[in-house]
């Protein structure tokens, strides 16, 4: 969901309309696959699995199987018009100087920042606000092919020390690397490439604490600076299983280290603990016996905790970290109408956003909760980050929506000022753009909402080709966002649909937990009621529907064309879980059985077997046209997913429309992809989905 004026002189080209389908340039079928005789008996129940093989990654019959499914896709998009248009318009749009948001520490700015002519955002740091930028860490120099990216992970309170992430590929895992800023020195304190959840150095610089993700489970370490990081000191996470997830900070004035227990990736249960690392004292729990979200941000020696404790819009409360006994905490801002998201303490205040129908809204409070004001948001759209030190006047607030491209405000909350601190300036001329927010109604009378972006004096005579995008899952709002193949779609005629399904956290608690566990389908049913509204409103017809859904959307998209394959002309389905029978048994799995549920428990199984895409293709079933997309690094949701949906999807369906796979081995779940092959793949997804729904770029 990445991030426009025109260019003066820029003609853009129209669309053409047409009845082609995209497997009238089919030479022949995909590659055959081979299938085993392999099944496995789950709760008295055969489940029959032939491509089982496929789950091998490395093995050469499957590295075999990928070239020839990787020749076949080339073989059909490669013969598609209007490649070189979206080319040359995603690179218009792509190759465009990106600011990301600041972090400051002691009057020192550090920023990731990409030049519109480079690949890789650079990490770099700033003398004052207004300093000259000096390049820290350029990837560019770390791999021939740019496929390697940076982040930052933290700095020191002074400004002098930092810590970086380098990430190879799309993985999710990340060596950690400690720089002095004024020498441009690596200390050898290093930590190899893995799956970390939170950095955090000490005030005085003797170490740092980390948590890190270990085949047992998550555990936090401390590394005390200079030595062999094989002695790191384990200290906390002993008997957590590989179900959790652990996160650590340092606060801001170095004296407490605040431990998250996350009960898997849904966030229904989260523990806090927390140590005075001044007198160094013991690591005490806050809160770990209520079942429910707890969120903590430090102030001094004051927590507060967004919790939907008691509250399903949640609400925020305040403790004191030298007489935490519970009996002790304040609600500072109860429970409203708005769905609590975030909260930063920063500037002596709490900077607060809510959900308000589907957009962002900031609120800043005083620490006791008085009200203060509204932060005044441009238009519709998404907060999609805040910064800030609870010691410094300065917030920054990275606001977007589908007609406004990504821009930083610079806040001083002492003397309510905002200004543009850093603006995408994308070619795109904006004012020709409409969002609307209509709502329907779902199978079970739910009301439901979702956007449509489209140009100005659209015709709804049923002909428009759209694209509709969900996700419905673990707790994530789907609130506007600026997108460049969005950007180009609309250009060329379509409509772009997002929708807010239920598993979404649009309206806090009860929204979420509607579209989980044995209510899962409601997050599909949402996004069928949508499609036909879309329908019988005039919007478009069935054969100009595409559906898109990528990670836990790509199980929905899974869903849809399984379950309902008559309803959409074409599914881009990306990352995708779709064996949900096996997907707790690879890579980051555990974490999502608090969302899902298992197949290993009989009456979990009974519901996800009913849904899971991989166990319900029906042969002989007309299924629409399928482009499926993952890649090696994918470390997150394995690539198994979309190698055996292909094999199995390929040999069923009784319809030409292709079903294709665009499988990339560098590629992964976590980004870091350079610009330039990421123009060349959104070309490629792109292409598929406008040519079935009937547009050609020209």
């Amino acid at each position: 969901m990445q991030r426009t004026s025109f260019l003066g002189g820029l003609l853009l080209a129209g669309f053409l309309v047409c009845g082609m389908a995209g497997s009238a340039a089919l030479a022949s079928g995909p590659p055959v696959t081979r299938t085993d005789a392999v099944a496995d008996t789950l709760h008295g129940r055969v489940i029959s699995d032939p491509y089982r093989w496929l789950e091998d990654q490395n093995s050469p019959e499957t590295r075999e199987w990928i070239d020839q499914q990787n020749a076949y896709t080339r073989s059909i998009v490669d013969t598609m018009p209007g490649r070189e248009y979206l080319v040359r318009r995603l690179g218009e749009l792509l190759k465009t100087d990106v600011v990301k948001m600041p972090t400051e520490r002691n009057g020192r700015y550090f920023l990731m920042k990409r030049s519109a002519d480079q690949d890789q955002a650079i990490l770099y740091m700033r003398d004052g606000i207004g300093g000259e930028d000096q390049v820290l860490v350029d990837p560019h120099e770390m791999s021939a092919d740019h496929s390697v990216s940076v982040g930052l992970s933290g700095v020191s309170a002074d400004g002098r020390v930092i810590a970086y992430l380098v990430r190879r590929g799309g993985a999710d895992e990340e060596a950690i690397f400690i720089m002095n800023v004024d020498t441009r020195e690596h200390y050898a304190d290093s930590l190899p490439a893995a799956v970390y959840f939170g950095m955090a150095l000490t005030d005085d610089l003797s170490g740092y604490y980390y948590a890190q993700r270990r085949p047992e489970g998550p555990r936090v370490f401390y590394h005390a600076m200079g030595t062999d990081p094989g002695t790191d000191r384990m200290v906390f996470g002993e008997g957590y299983d590989d179900e959790k997830i652990i996160a650590c900070d340092i606060s801001e004035n170095g004296r407490w280290l605040l431990i998250h227990v996350y009960h898997g990736s849904s966030g229904r249960q989260i523990e806090i603990y927390f140590q005075d690392l001044h007198s160094n004292g013991p690591i005490m729990p806050l809160v770990n016996d209520i079942e429910a979200r707890f969120s903590g941000q430090i102030a001094g020696d004051r927590i507060f905790l967004l919790t939907d404790w008691d509250a399903p819009n949640s609400r925020i409360l305040s403790a004191d970290l030298t007489r935490p006994a519970r009996e002790n905490w304040t609600e500072v801002i109860p429970a409203g109408p708005d769905a609590l998201e975030s909260c930063l303490a920063a500037g002596g205040k709490l900077s607060v956003v809510f959900i308000r129908n589907v957009q962002s809204v900031v609120k800043i409070f005083e620490p006791d909760g008085t009200f203060v004001r509204e932060i005044e948001l441009p238009t519709i759209g998404t907060v999609d980050q805040i910064s800030g030190r609870w010691a410094s006047p300065e917030l920054f607030i990275s606001f977007e929506s589908f007609h406004y491209p990504p821009t930083i405000f610079r806040c001083d909350l002492a003397q309510n000022t905002r200004e543009v601190w850093a603006r995408r300036q994308v070619p795109v001329n904006t004012d020709e753009f409409e969002v609307e927010q209509v709502w329907y109604t779902s199978y079970d009378s739910t009301r439901v909402p979702m956007f449509l972006v489209h140009k100005k004096g659209i015709v709804l005579d049923g002909s428009n080709p759209v694209i509709m995008y969900g996700y419905g899952g673990f707790n994530i709002s789907m609130t506007p966002y600026f997108s460049n193949w969005v950007v180009t779609f609309v250009e060329l005629g379509g409509i772009y649909v997002a929708t807010n399904l239920r598993g979404g956290g649009e309206f806090g608690l009860g929204w979420h937990e509607a579209g989980m566990f044995e209510k899962k389908q409601n997050t599909f049913d949402d996004l069928y009621a949508g499609a036909e509204y879309l329908i019988s409103q005039g919007y478009t017809s069935s054969g100009k529907l595409a559906v898109f859904g990528g990670s836990n959307g790509g199980l929905l998209v899974g869903a849809a064309l399984t379950q309902r394959p008559e309803l959409f002309r074409a599914v881009l389905c990306t990352y995708p879980l779709l064996d949900m029978l096996r997907y707790h048994k690879f890579l980051m799995g555990p974490y999502w059985v608090s969302e899902y549920g298992s197949a290993g428990d009989s009456a979990q199984f009974a519901y996800i077997s009913k849904y899971s895409p991989y166990q319900n293709v029906r042969p002989g079933t007309n299924y629409p046209a399928v482009m499926f997309v993952t890649g090696d690094a994918d470390t997150r949701v394995d690539p198994m997913h979309a190698r055996k949906m292909t094999a199995l999807l390929q040999a069923s369906t009784g319809s030409a429309d292709p079903i294709v796979l665009h499988y990339d081995t560098k590629a992964g779940h976590s980004g870091g992809t350079p610009v330039g092959k990421q123009i060349e793949d959104y070309a490629d997804h792109m292409l598929f989905m406008f040519r079935q729904v009937g547009v050609t770029p020209r």
